[in-house]
């Protein structure tokens, strides 16, 4: 590449200062040498791609360490919401890019898997994933369990009361302080959006919380980046979001980020893993699998990037003091409604709700 820019500005230089015509052709030559040699220079590893929202932290580490430990395989992953993982593989059924899904929720990977989107692999430790943490005839398996909770910016909050509830967000006071990262592509706050209509009686009345919640927002963030850095600014000072990114955040980023479990439960979803349907790589792509759900990788993981997980193998001493101690309430969700309804719930949302939840519920009659 340096080569190539230097051609360039020989070129220059010769056009501008000089104006000689043997130099403008050594130079244009030299250029072409450059050219041709960039185009006929490959690398011949077997490229392997990965769709995934775990995080440049995360997938930048295991990139790393599986290409050196598997150095005729070239990972190359692409940080996305859960959401926009699965629209990308069903848009690309016909020509799948990618070989590995790495990371959304349970509801969204049981959807892939009833369009065929994913190939059945049973993973070496699949004697150790608990009841439900699998889909059927193993099209994902689980890797993490990820609460969803209040992540909020701790100067806002100094001095000041913190919510305790989910329902405490609708409140008055927080008016134009939630940033929340725009559902649609988000895995995560599909599940929270979900289980905020699942725990209210009706449906209707579900959209009508998320309306009173959507009177609070500031702004919805188009990706996780954006939601951090408006938090950390103070642009915003609270969020629902999941307990993982939040720790990431503060202590890797050193953002002055904390969190609340609220006291009347928190969806704790099931976080998977799973190979493309009739994707390039597949026997690379198991390999990885592999590669990073391993008892001593989740340890690493569970240590580092502040993930729970679903192996039940895993003896307790050998995780975090933060996993151990945490109380943690579920929320009793019906996730296979959550699977089937929950896209129809989200699209209703954005049509109709999205940035003018007040007049929504002037249209219903609700205020």
């Amino acid at each position: 590449m340096r080569s190539l820019l230097w051609s360039v500005v020989t070129i220059l230089v010769c056009k501008v200062h000089l104006k000689n015509s043997r130099c403008m052709r050594f130079s244009y030559l030299l250029l072409l040498v450059f050219l041709v040699a960039g185009c006929s220079s490959s690398d011949t590893r077997e490229r392997l791609v990965i769709y995934s929202p775990h995080g440049k932290e995360m997938l930048t580490y295991y990139e790393d360490a599986f290409e050196a430990a598997n150095p005729t395989i070239d990972v190359q992953w692409i940080d996305m919401g859960g959401q926009d993982a699965y629209d990308r593989i069903r848009t690309e059924r016909a020509n799948p890019q990618a070989s590995l899904w790495w990371g959304g929720d349970s509801p969204t990977f049981d959807r892939a898997a009833r369009e065929d989107l994913l190939a059945p692999y049973q993973p070496t430790w699949s004697d150790a994933i608990p009841e439900g943490g699998h889909g059927e005839g193993f099209q994902w398996a689980g890797t993490y369990f990820t609460p969803e909770v209040l992540t909020y910016n701790t100067e806002a909050f100094a001095g000041s009361q913190l919510p305790r509830t989910w329902d405490e967000l609708l409140e008055p006071s927080y008016q134009d302080r939630i940033l929340i990262r725009y559902p649609l592509a988000s895995s995560t706050m599909r599940t929270i959006y979900g289980a905020m209509i699942l725990r209210q009686p009706t449906i209707e009345e579900g959209y009508a919380w998320l309306a009173r919640l959507d009177k609070n927002v500031k702004t919805y963030t188009a990706d996780p980046t954006q939601l951090y850095l408006k938090l950390a600014r103070g642009e915003g000072d609270i969020s629902m979001w999941n307990m993982p990114d939040t720790y990431i955040q503060s202590a890797i980023n050193g953002y002055p980020f904390d969190f609340v479990l609220p006291i009347d439960g928190t969806p704790v979803l099931t976080d998977g893993i799973a190979l493309v349907n009739n994707g390039p790589a597949l026997e690379a792509a198991k390999t990885f699998y592999e590669f990073v759900t391993t008892r001593e990788a989740l340890i690493y993981q569970a240590n580092t990037y502040y993930r729970i997980p679903v192996r039940n193998d895993i003896p307790q001493e050998d995780l975090p003091e933060w996993i151990t101690s945490q109380t943690i309430v579920p929320m009793d969700l019906d996730w296979a409604r959550l699977a089937t309804e929950g896209p129809t719930w989200m699209q209703y949302w954005d049509e109709n709700i999205k940035g003018r939840g007040a007049e929504y519920l002037q249209e219903q009659g609700l205020e």
